[in-house]
C-alpha cells in the first residue's frame, strides 16, 4: 500500500473561475429551498436515509425496462455477505447461456458513505449499463456509523476480488474490469483503483463522477459553494463525523486518495464533475495528479448544475450527458463492440 503523503494538497483557485448555476438549475435549487425540507445534517440517521431515498428518481428519468437485473451477494472478510446488484442490457447476454466473456464495472454508489444503497441508484446503473453494453454490479456495501471507517474501503476491495476470482462463473472477462462510483462511491473507486495497482491486478478504467479525494474541504470551490448548492459544508461534516473514527482519519489516503504518496502505473481514468460543486477542485486536483504521474486523464466537466446532478435526468439534460459520455469511455475501455 502506498504511504500517506504528510502534506496536504496544494489548493489553487477553481479551474472553472466559479460557474454559475445554469437558469434551470437555480429554478431546481429554488424549488428545494421553497419545499423546506429539514436539511440531512438536522436529522438522525435513519431519518436521513428515509429522506434520501424518498428523493430518489423524483428529478430522474424513467428506469429503463431493456435492462435485465438480478441480485447476487458476495463474500466479506468478516464472512458477511453483501448484495451485488447486476445490470445488463437486454440482448448483450442472457442469464442462461454465455457465449462472449463480458467487461464489467464495479459499481459504489454515493451518499457521505452514510446514506445511499444500490435501489437508491437503480436508474444510474441501468443507464450505464444500457448505453455502455459491459455488465454493471453494484455493491450495497455497508454503511457507517454501524460500520465506520474502514469498512466501506474494505466492502468494495473485497467485492472486488469476489469479482475477479468469479469472473468465468459470472460470464465477465477478468482482463476486462473497472471500477466507478459517485462521490464517496468516487472515493472506494478511486481507492480500489490504487490498490488494484498494489495487487498487480490491471483495471480497464478508472470512473468517477465528482468523486471527494481530499480529507479537508480547503479547496476554493469547497468555499466558494458551500452552502445553497445542494451538498453543503454542514453535509461533509456530519457524514464524515459519522464515517471516521477519529479526525486523524482524515489524513489516511483510503478517505483521501489524494493524499496517496504514489500515483503512477493506475488505470485510465474518466473523471466527471459539476461546476457549482464544492467538490469540483478536488476532482480537478486528483486529475492533475494522475497526469502528472502518467495515468491517461479524460476530465470532463458540466458547468452549469451541482453535485448530484446525474441523478437528475428529468430535469437536466447535462445528466443524460453525462451518464453517455462516462457510458462511451466504458464501452472504449471494456472493447465492448458497438
Amino acid at each position: 500500500m502506498p504511504e500517506t503523503s504528510d502534506a496536504a494538497p496544494h489548493v489553487r483557485p477553481s479551474a472553472n473561475a466559479f460557474a454559475e448555476p445554469s437558469p434551470v438549475m437555480r429554478a431546481l435549487l429554488q424549488r428545494m429551498a421553497r419545499a423546506g425540507h429539514p436539511p440531512l445534517w438536522t436529522l438522525s440517521v435513519q431519518q436521513a436515509r428515509q429522506a434520501y431515498d424518498l428523493a430518489t428518481g423524483v428529478l430522474d428519468v424513467a428506469p429503463p425496462s431493456e435492462v435485465d437485473v438480478i441480485d447476487l451477494d458476495c463474500p466479506t472478510r468478516d464472512a458477511k455477505r453483501l448484495r451485488v446488484r447486476r445490470y445488463q442490457a437486454r440482448g448483450d447476454k442472457t442469464a442462461a447461456a454465455w457465449e462472449e466473456p463480458s467487461g464489467a464495472l464495479l459499481y459504489t454508489h454515493g451518499g457521505g458513505f452514510v446514506i445511499g444503497s444500490v435501489t437508491t441508484h437503480d436508474i444510474l446503473c441501468r443507464q450505464l449499463a444500457l448505453y455502455s453494453g459491459c455488465a454493471v454490479l453494484s455493491l450495497d456495501y455497508r454503511l457507517a456509523p454501524e460500520h465506520p471507517f474502514p469498512t466501506a474501503v474494505d466492502d468494495a476491495w473485497d467485492a472486488l476480488i469476489w469479482l475477479r476470482e468469479n469472473a468465468p462463473m459470472l460470464g465477465i472477462d477478468p482482463e476486462r474490469i473497472a471500477v466507478g462510483g459517485d462521490s464517496a462511491g468516487g472515493t472506494l473507486a478511486a481507492v480500489c483503483a490504487i490498490m488494484a495497482r498494489d495487487a498487480g491486478w490491471p483495471l480497464a478504467l478508472q470512473m468517477l463522477f465528482y468523486p471527494g479525494t481530499a480529507g479537508w474541504a480547503n479547496t476554493a470551490s469547497a468555499q466558494r459553494y458551500a452552502h445553497g448548492y445542494l451538498l453543503e459544508r454542514e453535509h461533509l461534516d456530519w457524514f464524515f463525523g459519522h464515517y471516521l473514527r477519529d479526525p486523524g482519519e482524515r489524513d489516511d489516503w483510503r478517505f483521501a486518495p489524494l493524499l496517496a504518496s504514489d500515483l503512477s502505473a493506475l488505470a485510465p481514468a474518466w473523471i466527471g464533475v459539476a461546476g457549482c460543486d464544492l467538490l469540483h477542485d478536488e476532482g480537478v486536483l486528483y486529475a492533475d495528479r494522475l497526469r502528472q504521474a502518467g495515468v491517461a486523464v479524460e476530465l470532463r466537466e458540466w458547468p452549469g448544475v451541482t453535485h448530484d446532478f446525474i441523478r437528475m435526468g428529468r430535469a437536466l439534460h447535462e445528466a443524460g450527458e453525462a451518464v453517455r459520455a462516462a457510458a462511451a469511455a466504458l464501452r472504449t475501455a471494456l472493447c465492448v463492440q458497438t
